[in-house]
């Protein structure tokens, strides 16, 4: 499987941003996906799951109750859908791929895509 963040940019503060992750292969929906973000200076933290299905979700409490993540398995695609954007969300965000949600929570990713910026200013 091939991830292909977009969708990053530069946005003030309070303002939303939507990151599509593309996957491919046929074996995508296979795959728990979950966004990493990492800010300059600072390690990749994880922020958000979903599983094979889209069924169940997971957010870190950084982002909760202002991201979203959905996805469109016959599409191959992930969303994230970020609102309320604030300064401290400016980093790069990965999409990655795992086979559990267990498995994503600890790092243990079997497939990275390439970040997308995202900048958010005051």
């Amino acid at each position: 499987v091939q991830l292909q963040a977009s969708g990053g940019g530069l946005v003030q503060a309070g303002g939303f941003l939507r990151l599509p992750c593309a996957g491919s292969g046929r074996t995508f929906s296979n795959y728990v996906v979950g966004w990493f973000r990492q800010a300059p200076g600072k390690e990749r933290e994880y922020a958000v799951a979903i599983s094979w299905s889209g069924g169940s979700t997971d957010y870190a409490d950084s982002v909760k109750g202002r991201f979203t993540i959905s996805r469109d398995n016959a599409k191959n695609t992930v969303y994230l859908q970020m609102n309320s954007l604030k300064p401290e969300d400016t980093a790069v965000y990965y999409c990655a791929a795992s086979t559990t949600m267990g498995r994503l929570f600890r790092y243990d990713v079997d497939f990275w895509g390439k970040g997308t910026q995202v900048t958010v200013s005051s």
